[in-house]
């Protein structure tokens, strides 16, 4: 294509947006009875998630360790989401949700058990993460294609995407807020067992929830057709469509390289509160200001009218988070820690919601699972390598040094990903105005007249 031909944002109707705003997305009942479920559900788990790391370097006093534990969970995502993904494609997304989230209730149930009663170990807290981590490598890719499912309008999918976003900050705002208070009034068990009963709500709403899609079918195919490949070439065609298609397969790899660095920030916060002498209310407050930074961002995501321009705000977002994580490594207070991660929040929501709309946008839908457990790998499966290098690094040359070293290696990342930012663009433009998101200059004029 010429690359010297001038495009315009599409009409408004032609990117199948509504004018009633993203809150008419509840108007949709399914929508609003998992919104509702995930809610409750989610809640718990980062209470979970804040309990465990504060309990793991509590019992261990070291960032190693703290790595290890925090790792366990998240590796499997390495190997098993790109299986999980083909599942997601082929099998009825409802009751793959519904089965994982039983699992998911039975593993919070065990680490509430050994903790209430004494006997916990950090060997359990390992093989419970690791168990933990499969159920997550099914669950999060089929639950963002699920979504897919739940709208019956196209021009609803950007309003729900903003949503799932939204209700992962604002849990990610109670959720902290809450496991501090509990850890310090009645004990780490306590939110572990909250956790497990949190999964009751998520599971009855998705028995009442009845969709008409068939998951994972192309409009050509037939049920039959699809089952009869096998696990293996379906992974082989959503990996060899990621690989020659430019505009996914960047964003899915600057996500997990930039992950890598970005995220083990995360994994080493309780060693930041200990060095600031805090407890777990500390904790919980300084996740509580990330997440508050992050609904922030998901908000001024939501207000967009098109994806159109999105690979700017990805930009931004990269070289802003990685200043700021550089900030960060010299900063030796409460109030201006929470001042810091709140704005490396907004960031990291940016970014990865910027990704996660525009790969939602221009995916085909018969491998929109494979291609999201990718991008659910790349943030989530990247992150534990950087943290295992991290918790290493800290033990040895301290907390403070171990930050400023992942912020430079993010800022190189995000200059890499600018640099080739400009052929991204262009070899996009043809799929947005397949997807009716771009009109050429020259094609307006012919319709005009």
């Amino acid at each position: 294509m010429n690359s010297s031909v001038a495009y315009k944002k599409a009409p408004q109707d032609a990117q199948g947006r509504g004018s009633s705003g993203i809150f008419s997305i509840f108007r949709n009942k399914n929508y609003a009875l998992y919104f509702g479920g995930q809610f409750v559900s989610l809640v718990g788990t980062w209470m979970q998630m804040v309990a465990l790391s504060w309990f793991t370097y509590t019992i261990t006093n070291s960032p190693f360790m703290l790595a290890v534990v925090g790792a366990s969970s998240q590796l499997p995502s390495l190997f098993v989401m790109p299986f999980a993904g083909v599942f997601a494609d082929r099998l009825d997304r409802k009751k793959v949700i519904v089965i994982v989230q039983f699992l998911a209730m039975i593993e919070a149930s065990l680490l509430a058990f050994l903790t209430i009663t004494n006997q916990v170990q950090v060997w359990h807290l390992i093989a419970l993460g690791v168990f933990a981590g499969v159920i997550s490598a099914f669950d999060m890719p089929t639950r963002s294609a699920f979504v897919f499912d739940l709208v019956d309008k196209k021009e609803d999918l950007p309003a729900a995407i903003a949503m799932n976003s939204t209700l992962m900050n604002v849990t990610r705002l109670i959720g902290p807020a809450l496991a501090g208070f509990i850890v310090a009034s009645v004990g780490t068990g306590m939110c572990f067992l909250i956790n497990a009963f949190s999964y009751i709500p998520v599971i009855g709403a998705l028995f009442l929830i009845h969709t008409k899609k068939k998951a994972g079918l192309n409009a050509n195919e037939s049920e039959q057709t699809v089952k009869q490949r096998s696990i293996l070439s379906e992974l082989k065609v959503g990996l060899d469509y990621v690989a020659k298609t430019r505009s996914v397969r960047q964003l899915i790899i600057h996500l997990g390289i930039f992950g890598i660095g970005g995220m083990a920030y995360a994994m080493l916060l309780p060693v930041f509160v200990h060095k600031i002498h805090g407890d777990s209310n500390t904790l919980g407050y300084l996740m509580s200001g990330s997440a508050i930074g992050s609904l922030g961002a998901t908000l001024a995501l939501a207000s967009r009218k098109s994806v159109v321009g999105l690979s700017r705000w990805i930009t931004i977002s990269s070289f802003a988070f990685s200043i700021l994580l550089i900030v960060f490594s010299f900063v030796n207070g409460f109030w201006p820690a929470m001042l810091v991660l709140a704005a490396i929040g907004a960031c990291m929501m940016l970014q990865m919601a910027s990704i996660n709309t525009i790969l939602q946008t221009i995916v085909e839908e018969d491998k929109r699972g494979r291609v999201m457990s990718l991008f659910t790998m790349a943030f989530m499966g990247a992150a534990p390598i950087g943290s295992l290098g991290a918790g290493a690094l800290a033990n040895k040359i301290g907390l403070s040094n171990t930050l400023l070293i992942c912020g430079v290696y993010c800022l190189i990342v995000s200059i890499i990903f600018y640099r080739a930012l400009p052929q991204w663009r262009k070899e996009t433009r043809p799929i947005y105005i397949e997807k009716g998101l771009l009109i050429a200059e020259e094609e307006a004029e012919i319709l005009a007249h």
